[in-house]
C-alpha cells in the first residue's frame, strides 16, 4: 500500500466508466482530452510560487553513437565516418527545472530503485527556498518501488512525485534536453573508448548545470 503523501498523478482523472448516452466520450479522443488537461495542470503549477517544478528522466547513450544526414564538402568524394563496434554505454538519470533551465545528472550503471533515489537525494539540494519540490516523472517501475516510501514520507513537505499518463513522453521537457545532447554529442562522431563518450556528454551537462537560456527555451512548458 502505496503513501498517499509521497506520490501523485498528474492528471487527477478517474478511471471509473462512462456514462451512457451522450457524454460517452469517443475512445480515440481520450487521450487528446487528457493531454490537454494535463498541460493545463502543468503550467498551472509552473505558475504557482510555492512550488519548484522538474521533471525527470533517465536515458542511455551509446558509444557507437548515432548516424545522421550531414554537409559533406562537395571535393569529398568518398566520405568516411568510423562506427565503434560495441554495444557499450552509459546511463544516466537527470531532471531539469524549465523555469530557469537547470539541468542535475548523474551518472547510473542501472536504473533501479538504488539509484533513483540516490539520484532524489542528490536533487533535493536543489530545491528553491521556500517551496515544495515537484518532480514530473513516467511510470518506470522503479518510480513506483515500495522502497522509496520511507524517504519520501520523511521528506513529504519538500518533495513529491507526480507521474505523467502512460507513454506519454512527448509530455516530458528533459526528452528534448536528451535529444540535444545527441546531436551536440554524438550525432557522426566516432568515441574510440568508452570514457571519451562519458567526457562529451558529461562536459556539455555541466555548461548546463547552471541556470541558463538554451534548455530555459527548449523546456518551456507552453
Amino acid at each position: 500500500m502505496g503513501w498517499p503523501w509521497g506520490f501523485g498523478n498528474v492528471n487527477g482523472c478517474s478511471h471509473g466508466s462512462d456514462s451512457a448516452g451522450a457524454n460517452r466520450v469517443p475512445r480515440s479522443r481520450r487521450p487528446i482530452r487528457r493531454r490537454r488537461r494535463l498541460l493545463k495542470k502543468l503550467r498551472r503549477l509552473a505558475r504557482r510560487d510555492d512550488v519548484d517544478l522538474w521533471f525527470e528522466d533517465e536515458c542511455h547513450f551509446q558509444q557507437h553513437g548515432s548516424r545522421c544526414v550531414m554537409w559533406v564538402p562537395p571535393e569529398d568524394k568518398d566520405p568516411t565516418l568510423l562506427h565503434a563496434p560495441t554495444r557499450k554505454n552509459v546511463g544516466i538519470i537527470g531532471a531539469v527545472r524549465p523555469a530557469d533551465g537547470k539541468l542535475v545528472t548523474s551518472p547510473a550503471k542501472v536504473f533501479d530503485e538504488i539509484s533513483f533515489l540516490e539520484f532524489l537525494m542528490a536533487l533535493l539540494p536543489h530545491r528553491r527556498r521556500g517551496r515544495r519540490m515537484i518532480v514530473v516523472l513516467d511510470n518506470a517501475r522503479w518510480h513506483h518501488s515500495i522502497g522509496l516510501e520511507p524517504w519520501l514520507y520523511e521528506h513529504r513537505e519538500r518533495i513529491r512525485l507526480v507521474f505523467l499518463p502512460p507513454y506519454s513522453p512527448e509530455l516530458n521537457p528533459i526528452e528534448r534536453v536528451w535529444k540535444l545532447t545527441r546531436r551536440l554529442c554524438t550525432h557522426n562522431r566516432y568515441f574510440p573508448t568508452l570514457d571519451e563518450l562519458v567526457d562529451a556528454v558529461t562536459a556539455q551537462f555541466a555548461a548546463w548545470a547552471s541556470p541558463n537560456d538554451t534548455l530555459r527555451r527548449l523546456c518551456a512548458i507552453t
